[in-house]
C-alpha cells in the first residue's frame, strides 16, 4: 500500500509539472514572439542550450518543447519524405523556364505539402525525425561554373542575375505572405564561393578577386537576404581567403550581419565545423572550432559532435553563455514564427490536411514546369 501511494504521488507530481509549464510567458500567445523567446531561453540549462544548437534538437519535456530536426530539403519538391509527394523538375530545369511566377507557385505548393507532412509528424509524435520539419535548406544559389560539379543540377545555373531572380521567387513562394506566421522557411546556400569540386570541398580554400566575389558569387545571396527576407543561410564547407566560411570575418561578420543586416539563423553545412580542425587545419581542436563558429554567428551545427564541446568551454570561461543566447534567440524565433508554440487553431498552415499530397493542382503544375523547361537548340553550323 505504501509503495502504491508513493507511485500515485509521483504520477501526480509529474502531471502537475506537465501543466505548470503552460503558465510560463513562453506559452502566452498574447505576448510578442520576442518576449516569449526571451522567456524560453532564460529557462534553459547550459546543457539544454547547447543541445538546442544541434540540427537534431531534443525534446525538453519540463518546458513542453517537442523534439525538432532542422534538417530538411525541398529542391524540387519535399525531399526524402516517407510519403508520396509531388516531384518537380530539378532546379537547373526549372531555371530553364525563366519563369519566376511558376517557380514561386512550385515553392508554395511544396510548402503546403511540407506542412501536411509536419502536421502528420506531430500527430504521430515523430517531430524529432529527419525530413519532417519546416526549415528547408533550399535553395542552392551557388553559381554553376564547372560542369564536372556533381551537384550543379541543384542550382539555377551560371548566371548570377537569373539565379538571384529565381532564388528570390522560390523564397517568397515557400515562406508565404502571412503577416504573422511563416508557411515554411527557406535557406540560402552555400555561403559562399562554393561550386565544387566535390572530392576536395572540405579542405578547399578560394581567393576570389573582389570583382568576382561581388559580381559573380554574392549577388544572388544579397538579393535573397536583403530583398526576399530569406529566413536562413547555410555557410559552406570551403574556406575563403584562408578562413573557413562558417568562421569568416568577411562573409559572416562584415557582409552578412553588418552590411546586409541579416537577422535570421545560420546553419553550418553538415559536419563543416569538423572541417576546421580535420581538413582546413585552421583550428587545433573541436573546442576552438565550436567557439569560433558561434562567435561568427553559426547558430546550428549540422552534426552532433563539435558543438557539444561548448558545454565545457562555457564552464571554463572560454566563451560566455550569453554568446550562446544570441544564437538561441534566433533559433527559437524561427520556431515561433512557424507557429510551433501556438495552438493549431491560431495557425492556418497548421490545419493543412494530408490530402494535399500529390493533389491534382500540384501534379498539373509539375507537368507544366517540365514542359516549360524544354529547350530546343538549333544547329546552324
Amino acid at each position: 500500500m505504501k509503495k502504491l501511494f508513493s507511485i500515485l504521488l509521483l504520477i501526480a507530481a509529474l502531471h502537475s509539472t506537465a501543466q505548470d509549464y503552460k503558465q510560463f510567458p513562453m506559452w502566452n500567445t498574447s505576448l510578442s514572439f520576442e518576449q516569449r523567446v526571451n522567456d524560453v531561453v532564460s529557462r534553459l540549462t547550459l546543457e539544454e542550450k547547447v543541445n538546442q544548437m544541434l540540427n537534431a534538437a531534443p525534446a525538453i519535456p519540463r518546458l513542453g518543447i517537442i523534439a525538432y530536426d532542422w534538417w530538411n530539403e525541398t529542391l524540387h519538391g519535399v525531399a526524402r519524405t516517407p510519403y508520396k509527394v509531388t516531384s518537380y523538375p530539378q532546379a537547373i530545369g526549372m531555371a530553364a523556364t525563366w519563369d519566376t511566377t511558376s517557380l514561386k507557385l512550385m515553392a508554395q505548393y511544396s510548402a503546403t505539402e511540407g506542412r501536411a507532412i509536419h502536421n502528420k509528424s506531430i500527430e504521430l509524435n515523430k517531430t524529432g525525425d529527419r525530413y519532417v520539419g519546416l526549415t528547408y535548406w533550399t535553395p542552392n544559389i551557388n553559381i554553376f561554373r564547372d560542369p564536372r560539379w556533381g551537384r550543379g543540377q541543384e542550382t539555377y545555373g551560371e548566371d548570377p542575375f537569373l539565379t538571384g531572380k529565381m532564388g528570390a521567387a522560390f523564397v517568397r513562394g515557400l515562406q508565404g505572405n502571412d503577416p504573422k506566421y511563416l508557411h515554411a522557411t527557406a535557406c540560402a546556400k552555400h555561403f559562399a564561393v562554393h561550386s565544387g569540386p566535390e572530392p576536395s570541398r572540405h579542405s578547399d580554400n578560394f581567393n576570389p578577386t573582389p570583382y568576382d566575389l561581388w559580381d559573380t558569387y554574392l549577388p544572388a545571396f544579397k538579393e535573397l537576404i536583403v530583398d526576399a527576407n530569406v529566413a536562413g543561410v547555410m555557410c559552406a564547407y570551403n574556406a575563403v581567403n584562408t578562413q573557413p566560411c562558417c568562421a569568416s570575418d568577411l562573409l559572416m561578420n562584415d557582409i552578412l550581419r553588418k552590411q546586409w543586416k541579416f537577422t535570421g539563423y545560420v546553419t553550418s553545412d553538415c559536419w563543416a565545423i569538423d572541417d576546421f580542425f580535420r581538413y582546413h587545419k585552421t583550428h587545433k581542436d573541436s573546442t576552438s572550432s565550436a567557439i569560433d563558429a558561434v562567435i561568427h554567428g553559426t547558430d546550428v551545427e549540422c552534426g552532433r559532435t563539435v558543438y557539444l564541446a561548448l558545454i565545457d568551454a562555457v564552464k571554463k570561461g572560454l566563451i560566455k553563455e550569453s554568446q550562446l543566447d544570441i544564437s538561441l534567440r534566433r533559433l527559437f524565433l524561427i520556431r515561433y514564427k512557424l507557429g510551433m508554440f501556438d495552438p493549431p487553431a491560431m495557425v492556418k498552415y497548421a490545419q493543412t490536411p494530408f490530402s494535399v499530397l500529390e493533389s491534382d493542382a500540384h501534379k498539373a503544375h509539375a507537368l507544366k514546369m517540365a514542359q516549360q523547361s524544354i529547350v530546343l537548340l538549333k544547329n546552324e553550323s
